[in-house]
């Protein structure tokens, strides 16, 4: 079994077709073809059948698939780490981080990061917690910030909480129901139209825990937004939604009203696959994280409703 073949292997799994295959690892069509069936004998069975005149993965192959993957994953991780140390090329650092975070927290950091090693290169990618810990575990990242689920994390990660957030009832005017104390409880939110994320957003999953925790079911006016989409819809007047406050900095057309105690908080937490040593600028920039939050921790300057952990 050798790397490229399994390199090839990927290749055919992820696109599902042998010639866009090839294409996308620069080799024959025919080659590629003569390297899985390579693979195949020496592994003794199948790995791809038709169906239907698609390419479809074997039992054998589906349980290559992840194995492959993080073998090729642990390889690039050690190449890039060797020349680091060598001085062979700049360095990498691929970051994920929630729509709240990419926009609150990350980019200060980055800069810091930036500014002390201007010559490694920065990947971020944004998106709910489930599409970061799924990159995560495929080797796509290399350190994530993301919303601890309820269920725990995932044991092929090292997740370390750093923060806990609290969500506040974003809105255009005061909503009917708000008590007094300008506080607003989960019931209060009962039959009014609601603006939600999509799937695989954590604050869709914790909007509808919330509310059937308290004995009724949201109601949507409009689903499936992201973050700028679902704040640009409740300053349309559409609906309210549940948000960290921190992203309503630079929205002063939006009301933030308060939930009253208990409400609804989150933690925030950095996360990195376990199996997996960490690079040299992966290492520098979770350091670089920490002591920003520190730093920010020992000024109180944490944005309201966060709080350290």
């Amino acid at each position: 079994m050798q790397l490229h073949q399994l390199r090839y292997f990927v290749a055919v799994a992820e696109v599902r077709h042998f010639t866009q295959a090839a294409d996308l690892v620069g080799i024959t069509q025919p080659s590629l073809s003569k390297q899985i069936h390579a693979l195949e004998t020496d592994l003794g069975a199948p790995l791809f059948e038709r169906v239907r005149g698609n390419i479809a993965l074997t039992a054998a192959g589906e349980v290559l698939l992840p194995l492959a993957t993080r073998i090729l994953a642990d390889v690039d991780t050690a190449t890039r780490e060797v020349q680091e140390l060598v001085g062979l090329r700049r360095g990498r650092v691929r970051l994920g981080a929630t729509p709240s975070l990419a926009t609150s927290l990350a980019p200060p950091v980055l800069r810091r990061f930036r500014d002390a090693h201007p010559t490694v290169d920065l990947k971020v990618e944004e998106g709910g917690s489930q599409d970061l810990v799924r990159d995560l575990l495929r080797g796509d990242l290399d350190l994530a910030l993301i919303i601890m689920p309820a269920q725990g994390a995932d044991p092929g990660l090292r997740v370390d909480p750093i923060l806990r957030e609290s969500l506040v009832v974003a809105s255009v005017g005061e909503v009917p129901t708000a008590s007094l104390t300008g506080e607003l409880r989960i019931t209060d939110l009962r039959d009014q139209p609601m603006v939600m994320f999509r799937e695989g957003y954590d604050l869709r999953d914790a909007t509808i825990q919330a509310c059937r925790e308290a004995g009724f079911e949201p109601t949507f006016a409009v689903d499936g937004g992201e973050m700028d989409a679902v704040l640009s819809f409740v300053e349309a007047g559409l609906g309210i939604a549940l948000v960290p406050g921190i992203v309503l900095a630079r929205r002063p057309g939006v009301r933030i009203t308060p939930l009253a105690p208990p409400g609804v908080r989150r933690t925030i937490a950095v996360a990195r696959r376990r199996d997996i040593v960490p690079t040299h600028a992966g290492r520098e920039l979770r350091r670089i994280l920490l002591d920003y939050i520190q730093a920010a921790i020992d000024r109180g300057e944490l944005p309201p409703g966060v709080d350290p952990l």
